[in-house]
């Protein structure tokens, strides 16, 4: 099979064990929306609210994407299927990108909710720009989309690589978070940095943010690449 078959086919087949399982729905998603509740509440202040948003929207993306790789490889690792799909002979790049690709879209799904409370909860605001004729342009709502997917793609390049690495150990609950959190923290600093050029956060303006999107945009290349390089070897150990 070709590679881009087998990719849709293991994103596909991962999207329909989550639609059957539910466990974004309803387990990380109200994860993810009591903490950014707990912060509006701890915190009370709308204005260390806005400032602080975009750290707390990719702090609480973080660690439910632990959880959800998680969650995916053990469905897999306790019935046996992780090991017959180490052995079918598929493609190890087709199957890290499909993996990567249904990760991402459950991550995008996280991430909109995350935005769309800090919107409502924090007060916060996307940055825009009037450009000639053309009326409103929302520039920041350009830089904002941009961040999403570039830091997206990262953290679940990541997230796919050190999960297959981790499922075959035992004590993999804890391990992942050791092997993930370190190597993530650029991804985190530049999606940061650039939410808050797209939120206007303490006078940040959209042209900087774009410096930490080319940031994210190396980051997931580089991870794409080298994760689908390194899974088949990493899994068959």
């Amino acid at each position: 099979m070709k590679r881009s078959r087998i990719a849709w086919a293991i994103a596909s087949k991962d999207l329909r064990i989550e639609l059957r399982s539910r466990i974004v729905a309803n387990q990380i998603l109200p994860f993810a929306a009591v903490i950014m509740v707990l912060f509006a509440f701890a915190l009370d202040s709308d204005s260390v609210l806005q400032r602080v948003a975009p750290g707390l929207v990719w702090m609480a993306t973080l660690f439910s994407m632990i959880v959800l790789v998680q969650r995916s490889y053990a469905i897999e690792t306790e019935d046996g299927a992780f090991d017959l799909l180490r052995l079918s002979g598929l493609d190890p790049i087709g199957v890290f990108w499909g993996k990567t690709l249904a990760l991402v879209v459950q991550l995008l799904l996280l991430e909109i909710l995350l935005v769309a409370t800090a919107i409502l909860l924090y007060n916060t605001t996307v940055s825009g720009a009037w450009i000639g004729g053309i009326g409103f342009l929302g520039s920041g709502w350009v830089l904002l989309v941009t961040t999403l997917i570039t830091a997206t793609f990262g953290l679940a390049a990541v997230g796919t690589l050190y999960g297959g690495l981790a499922a075959g150990f035992s004590g993999r609950e804890t391990l992942l978070p050791l092997l993930v959190l370190p190597v993530v923290s650029p991804v985190v600093i530049g999606a940061t940095r650039a939410m808050e050029s797209a939120f206007g956060t303490a006078g940040a303006v959209v042209s900087e943010g774009w410096s930490w999107t080319g940031l994210l945009l190396v980051f997931a290349v580089a991870f794409g690449v080298g994760g689908s390089l390194a899974y088949g070897p990493l899994i068959e150990e």
